[in-house]
């Protein structure tokens, strides 16, 4: 494939980022999926497939992989392209690195949509600022709901969130990042949708903990529950809608994330409830729980904002070793008496 020809560039290769590239080059597009690795490329290119993330699924023709560092053939089609599509699929903490790389092949025609749930450790920032302090040039878009890479790599419906700063541009986006069975709706809340995915990961751990705890579904629909009570504290502070909060990139994919082991965040809680190590859960090659690396983030933006998030303490006290899991517990169940 011709650099000319690329108009459609997924950054990450891990199962979201190949997942949302199968579907867009199912939809008629050409598409370049771009990994870290140069030996992971090839192995992509050769097997169509990534068995890393989905052994079984074909990788359509229209879909090529190129290696982030040797490969130019991706970087020369965004140069020659006045109009781009770029999908940031890499982990959020990752995120402010990854755009300093890409900068000089950015442009202001450019649209860059942000798929990572989280924010930013140490300086507690959405995502859609960081990348506006590396790099102003592209317009930015969130892509965020109730969503698992699986079942959009295998085309079953998925209904998402898409939001910019101009409900205009997210219209337009959603137009071009419609699929097969992916339909994204459009919004201008780009507070609202981006904590809403941050923060409900948080709140994932603490149910998956329950859940392993087995402590039973009354439990885990109290904390779901009183979690989106907490979300939607911090995010109204912020400047977020309530209804987008109970929207899909709200409640919507506060529910999925809280409900299943197809979670990372929800089955890394779990881990923490039948009493694994959080060393061990965090070891390089373990499934990545943006969760983890966000609950420290989102209690210091509480914080600074007077916002009450006991929730999202309990699980930053757990994940920093402060806190056992049953002294989370109970800590949780002990807390003063209010009314709801």
């Amino acid at each position: 494939m011709s650099a000319g020809q690329i108009n459609y560039t997924v950054i990450g290769a891990g199962a979201w980022g190949t997942a949302l590239a199968i579907m867009l080059a199912r939809a008629g597009h050409s598409v370049a999926l771009v990994t870290r690795s140069e030996k992971k490329a090839s192995e992509i290119h050769s097997s169509r497939e990534n068995t890393a993330v989905f052994p079984a699924v074909r990788l359509p023709q229209s879909l090529t992989a190129h290696s982030f560092e040797q490969d130019t053939v991706w970087r020369n089609a965004l140069e020659k392209r006045t109009k781009a599509y770029i999908v940031l699929a890499m982990p959020a903490q990752a995120t402010r690195e990854a755009v300093q790389k890409l900068k000089p092949v950015l442009r202001a025609s450019h649209d860059l949509i942000i798929t990572a749930k989280g924010l930013e450790r140490g300086t507690q920032a959405l995502l859609t600022n960081v990348v506006a302090q590396e790099a102003p040039e592209p317009n930015l878009a969130v892509l965020s709901g109730p969503s698992f890479a699986h079942d959009v790599a295998r085309g079953l419906p998925t209904a998402v969130t898409l939001a910019a700063e101009e409900l205009t541009d997210a219209d337009r986006l959603c137009a071009a990042l419609q699929g097969p069975n992916f339909r994204p709706y459009a919004s201008d809340d780009l507070i609202g949708v981006q904590l809403g995915g941050a923060l409900k990961n948080v709140l994932a751990i603490a149910a998956g903990a329950v859940e392993g705890k087995g402590l039973g579904e009354s439990a885990k629909a109290a904390l779901i529950t009183r979690g989106f009570a907490e979300l939607s504290r911090l995010a109204i502070s912020q400047g977020a809608r309530a209804e987008t909060l109970a929207g899909l990139s709200g409640l919507g994919d506060l529910v999925l994330t809280c409900s299943t082991a197809g979670s990372r965040n929800f089955h890394f809680g779990v881990q923490l409830g039948q009493g694994n190590e959080v060393a061990k859960l965090l070891q390089a090659g373990q499934p990545l729980a943006e969760g983890a690396k966000t609950a420290s983030a989102a209690l210091a933006l509480g914080k600074a904002h007077d916002i009450d998030m006991p929730i999202t303490q309990t699980v930053a006290s757990v994940i920093d070793g402060a806190m056992s899991i049953d002294n989370a517990i109970g800590a949780l169940m002990t807390r003063p008496l209010r009314r709801e």
